[in-house]
């Protein structure tokens, strides 16, 4: 009998103090933390060289959700209003069944970019299980897409569930976790860095492409459309000095 009252005194405390999605704590708020999308509008983003958001991202059940549902319809990559230098973000994704998506930071507008690969850097989205892009180890889920290899660190939760992501970023050093696993660090700062886009699809090529793709320090967070529905929540993030 103590047990139960035990128990179910504990499922109350959880039911009570459990925090609602796309909210931040009276610590969280004190500490310096800034949501990104607050779960009902999408104020704060447009999508890619736009001054609106274009019509497949909606907000669907406190979700920020992509999802094209006509044949031709444009939607384009979302971006955050903001830029950020310095940052600590956090949110969470999930996607369906062969998905594919991507999480970016650094990006910079212009005619002169054709996306926001052209500048950001991307955090992969993927099913790994049946993700076109699953046999490429610098394209699995996590991966500092097409720099570092991540097939002994991508976790990713199965189809339909929600991942974590923690994107940390100061001073040129980057480190990614998805679902609390380190799946890409680096030192934009280093000749190792240098070596690694000389390696990559971004080698210099042009600037449409990507010859200033990684260069700024300071840039917009973006969020991809590649055609597959994805959904993201909790998206918050923190300024670093």
């Amino acid at each position: 009998m103590y047990l139960v009252k035990i128990c179910f005194c504990l499922c109350i405390s959880v039911g009570v103090y459990a925090q609602k999605p796309n909210t931040l704590s009276k610590a969280e708020k004190r500490d310096g933390w800034q949501l990104l999308f607050d779960g009902k509008t999408t104020k704060g983003w447009h999508s890619f060289n736009q001054q609106s958001v274009l019509s497949p991202w909606k907000v669907r059940a406190g979700t920020l959700n992509f999802k094209i549902t006509r044949e031709g319809e444009r939607g384009g990559d979302l971006l955050t209003d903001e830029e950020f230098e310095n940052f600590d973000l956090r949110l969470e994704w999930k996607i369906g069944k062969g998905g594919n998506s991507g999480i970016f930071y650094g990006v910079k507008e212009g005619a002169e970019y054709g996306w926001v690969s052209s500048t950001g850097v991307e955090m992969q989205i993927l099913d790994n299980i049946d993700g076109a892009d699953r046999h490429n180890p610098k394209h699995l889920a996590g991966a500092m897409y097409d720099l570092v290899d991540a097939s002994q660190a991508s976790r990713p939760k199965p189809v339909g569930e929600w991942n974590e992501v923690r994107i940390l970023k100061n001073s040129g050093q980057v480190t990614f976790w998805l679902n609390g696993i380190i799946t890409a660090r680096v030192d934009m700062n280093s000749v190792e860095w240098t070596q690694m886009l000389r390696n990559s699809k971004w080698n210099g090529a042009d600037k449409f492409n990507g010859e200033d793709f990684g260069k700024f320090r300071k840039g917009r967070i973006a969020l991809q459309d590649h055609f597959d529905e994805v959904s993201f929540r909790n998206i918050k993030i923190k300024r670093l000095p």
